[in-house]
């Protein structure tokens, strides 16, 4: 069997906190922002990766491309753990994984164009590429992407935020990477340009082969785009499963409540459906509760999940939950 693309092995996330209030010899406070997270993600496939602000999505896709520090391993096809690289060694690495940010106008460097904008990674990991061939080559995935070749010269605040962020695809695209990273391309778009950018990650995935990490706080954004969803919260993994099998059945009362809450498009279904709500609020990262982490908050939740950390059930429907399977009552 060939390997996969990525493999990413019991990764953590730390950092290190002083409150106002600490007195200069008192330690720092730990913040584990992402605790024991692994999986696989083979070649052409789309995990999407849901959870609520704060959950540690995000940090987990920057440690995977070693904008954090972190501990584990992340394993490339070829075997090399990326988290044991030097600055010099995973330049190499970085024309292969790209990323997409959350707000397309802020990731945009206001006093560069457009051309320049898209071609700024051909110049750090095609530095013998000529200026006519890198012209051509950013008219060529501006029109993949859906932008008007003539609008080369203009600058991003001339630009919708639909057309920001094709802006930001296409930067990415531009050095044909293996593995794009998207880290809520979405959340800050109006819903019909969310549509649009979807489709054109879809139609991007099926073209191109990519391999793509969707990131997501609505479960509905990446139904129809993944092969497989994975559950964060708090840091840590709380179901994983194809995204058929998580949205059929769902095992984990997070991702019950979760799917409760997503909207029907369909008025008398929706007016009938039951929401499932979660006691509280997020806990601090800082101050996880003992055993589960989700017991705060959970409708399921009895003494053993105080005191035991559910063991992960492993297979093809991964879930970390003393009660995995049982329904959660509405209201």
């Amino acid at each position: 069997m060939s390997r996969p693309l990525l493999e990413v092995r019991d990764v953590r996330v730390s950092f290190d906190i002083r409150r106002p209030s600490d007195l200069p010899w008192t330690p720092p406070a730990q913040l584990h922002a992402v605790n024991g997270v692994s999986f696989t993600l083979a070649r052409g496939q789309t995990l999407g990766i849901v959870g609520e602000s704060g959950c540690g999505k995000s940090t987990l896709a920057r440690a995977l491309i070693r904008m954090l520090p972190a501990t584990g391993q992340v394993l490339w096809e070829d075997g090399t753990d990326l988290l044991t690289l030097g600055p010099r060694q995973m330049l190499r690495y970085r024309s292969e994984i790209q990323m997409i940010f959350q707000d397309p106008l802020a990731s945009l460097n206001p006093r560069m164009t457009v051309g320049e904008i898209i071609a700024e990674p051909l110049r750090t990991h095609r530095p013998k590429m000529g200026a006519k061939e890198r012209r051509a080559k950013v008219r060529e995935v501006m029109e993949r992407v859906g932008l008007l070749p003539n609008q080369i010269n203009r600058y991003p605040h001339e630009f919708s935020g639909g057309q920001c962020q094709r802006i930001g695809i296409a930067r990415a695209l531009v050095v044909e990477p293996k593995l794009l990273i998207c880290d809520e391309p979405v959340s800050a778009l109006d819903v019909s340009i969310q549509a649009q950018v979807i489709g054109l990650l879809e139609e991007l995935r099926r073209d191109l082969g990519l391999t793509i990490i969707f990131i997501a706080h609505d479960l509905s954004v990446v139904k129809h785009l993944s092969d497989e969803v994975m559950v964060l919260y708090l840091g840590r993994m709380m179901e994983k499963a194809s995204s058929d099998a998580l949205f059929a059945d769902p095992r984990h009362p997070y991702t019950q409540a979760l799917l409760s809450a997503v909207p029907v498009p369909d008025p008398k279904v929706e007016r009938g459906k039951k929401i499932i709500s979660l006691a509280g609020d997020l806990p601090s990262p800082m101050n996880p509760p003992s055993g589960c982490v989700f017991r705060t908050r959970c409708p399921l939740a009895q003494p053993v999940c105080e005191t035991q950390p559910p063991e992960e059930l492993r297979g093809d429907h991964r879930t970390s939950c003393h009660f995995a399977g049982m329904p959660v009552p509405a209201e």
